[in-house]
C-alpha cells in the first residue's frame, strides 16, 4: 500500500451536516476498498484562487491515507459524483525513508 494524501474542497453554501456526510462517505470508501485513512486537516473556508461555478470560497479539507490504486480509482470516482465537491486532487506521497546507515572505512 502506498501513501497518498488528497485535497478537498467543498462548496460553502453546502450546511456543515453535508459537508461532513460527503467526508464521512469518502472516507468509508477508503476503508472499503482496503486503504486506512490517517490525518484529516481541516483548514476550513478559504478564499479560491479563482471562482469555481461563480463561488469565491470553500471549506477545504486535506486527508492522508494508504492504499492500493483500486482505493484511489475508486475515491477519484466519488468525489468526482459528490455534487458538495467543488475540486479535489489525489496526490500520491513518497515513500518515507529510513535514514541509511553509514559504513565507516577502517
Amino acid at each position: 500500500m502506498r501513501p497518498y494524501e488528497t485535497m478537498i474542497v467543498f462548496d460553502t453554501s453546502v450546511d456543515a451536516q453535508n459537508i461532513q456526510v460527503s467526508l464521512d462517505r469518502a472516507l468509508d470508501t477508503i476503508r472499503n476498498n482496503g486503504g486506512t485513512p490517517g490525518a484529516i486537516d481541516r483548514w476550513g473556508k478559504r478564499a479560491l484562487a479563482y471562482e469555481i461555478n461563480k463561488k469565491k470560497e470553500g471549506y477545504y479539507v486535506v486527508v492522508e491515507f494508504s492504499g492500493a490504486a483500486e482505493t484511489v480509482t475508486e475515491l477519484d470516482r466519488i468525489l468526482g459524483l459528490s455534487d458538495e465537491v467543488l475540486r479535489f486532487k489525489i496526490v500520491r506521497l513518497p515513500a518515507r525513508r529510513t535514514p541509511a546507515t553509514t559504513a565507516t572505512r577502517s
